[in-house]
């Protein structure tokens, strides 16, 4: 239960906010002056403070009142502190401000007015602490991100940059788990927006019935099942960045009502008649078929305009043949710290495996297969059984390509998978060392 301290040196203004807090739902702490409250802040978990600012030093400077809240900043403590006084004054307005109080109310209060600043305090301090939770998020895995080395994502990744410190809404397109998470991530670190908070949401997820709530927020009683008031997405999002995943699936009943906030800015909390301004950036992703979408009348061609200024088909997991291997190691890593383990190594036979697989599950299935693989090594090093790469059949067709590049690619694959040790990649592609060297020779494949 919400816990709001009182501060107040009349018992009969105590007895009156607690019947009406405790009305409400709130649990009511009294203190009757700034001291006792001290020892009540150190014993007791509050979310909120309703703070007099006059008590037996006179009745209308405010010292008092202020002195606490300087206390508070001293002590760093970050609950919100709304500011009470019969005497209405400016200076002491002003006064409390500087020092680290959230709002102000005038005494006598109106009952309305007062719950509807303490829900709109609560409510941004919830914001606050999921911001830093999620800043804190971002700071503990900037420096776990896997760099990337096939051309073809440097070449992405540089597109990328070029527009990331803008507020254009980006569409990622692109096949099952190919990490369009994490470069919305990284896209939102690149940012203005940076410092304040980047709130995914799973569009497939959110049924057709709760769409408002969710994206929008609600007020407490707006329809039968609203017990509490809910803050929506763009709300939390707010100075940051939205990040729509899956957004091909969310109900065509509702696009309208997306739309509309893209092209505005403006949207109602379910139950409030009061229109908010919205100030985010998005980015949204999806592996759906625009045009068979359009041409099927399941989504509005206006929104899917609004949602790609720019469109970026994130590369699958097999145009990126020269990440695969570092990749794999990148993923052991992060598991033996995960999970404690001591691998070192994947097996040369292993590497050869991970670089011929199609990888039908990209990224996503890259990470889940080594993951499972850690765990069930038996020994130092992930060998080939461990993988069971066998028992998953490949469905792909080949690309056409000529013999000579055929033989190139597997050469190359053979020497990354074994360290350009030649004697090895011979070995696994059936050919004496001497057979290797001249084919190394004759296409120019420099060992590194």
């Amino acid at each position: 239960m919400t816990s709001i301290l009182v501060v107040e040196d009349r018992p009969d203004i105590r007895l009156s906010l607690a019947i009406l807090l405790e009305d409400h739902g709130y649990k009511v702490l009294e203190a009757d002056n700034p001291q006792i409250a001290q020892v009540m802040l150190k014993a007791n978990d509050v979310s909120l403070i309703l703070l007099d600012m006059n008590y037996s030093l006179d009745t209308s400077s405010g010292e008092e009142g202020l002195d606490f809240l300087k206390w508070l900043q001293s002590m760093q403590i970050l609950i919100p502190r709304i500011a009470m006084t019969a005497w209405s004054n400016t200076d002491l307005v002003v006064k409390a401000m500087r020092f680290g109080a959230t709002d102000f109310i005038e005494k006598p209060w109106r009952n309305k007015q007062l719950l509807h600043v303490i829900e709109q305090q609560l409510n941004y301090n919830t914001l606050q602490e999921q911001n830093a939770q999620l800043k804190q998020q971002l700071s503990d895995t900037s420096n776990e991100e896997y760099q990337w080395q096939s051309a073809c994502m440097v070449k992405f990744l540089k597109k990328i940059s070029a527009v990331a410190d803008t507020d254009v809404s980006i569409l990622l397109t692109g096949d099952n788990g190919t990490g369009k998470s994490d470069l919305a991530r990284n896209i939102h670190q690149q940012s203005l927006r940076k410092k304040e908070a980047l709130i995914s949401v799973n569009m497939g997820a959110i049924s057709e019935s709760l769409f408002e709530s969710e994206m929008f927020g609600h007020k407490k009683g707006a329809f039968t099942d609203a017990k509490s008031a809910r803050v929506g997405r763009f709300e939390l999002a707010e100075k940051g960045t939205l990040f729509l995943d899956e957004i091909a699936n969310i109900p065509l009943s509702q696009q309208a009502k997306l739309l509309r906030v893209l092209e505005s800015g403006e949207y109602e909390v379910l139950g409030s008649s009061q229109t908010k301004k919205s100030d985010i950036r998005i980015i949204s992703a999806t592996n759906g078929n625009f045009t068979d979408l359009f041409d099927k009348e399941l989504f509005r061609e206006d929104l899917y305009y609004r949602l790609n200024t720019i469109e970026f088909r994130v590369p699958s997991l097999k145009e990126r043949t020269d990440d695969i291997l570092p990749l794999t190691e990148f993923f052991i890593t992060k598991f033996c710290v995960k999970y404690k383990r001591d691998i070192k190594m994947i097996n040369a036979e292993a590497k050869l495996a991970l670089s011929a697989y199609h990888w039908p599950g990209n990224i996503r299935e890259l990470s889940h297969l080594v993951e499972r693989a850690l765990l069930l090594a038996e020994g130092h090093e992930i060998t080939l059984d461990d993988l069971h790469l066998s028992n998953r059949p490949s469905n792909d067709v080949l690309p056409l390509m000529t013999l000579e590049k055929a033989e190139i690619s597997l050469i190359k694959q053979a020497l990354s998978a074994t360290h350009n040790n030649v004697p090895k990649a011979a070995k696994l592609l059936g050919l004496t060392k001497s057979s290797m060297y001249r084919r190394i020779e004759k296409y120019e494949l420099a060992q590194n």
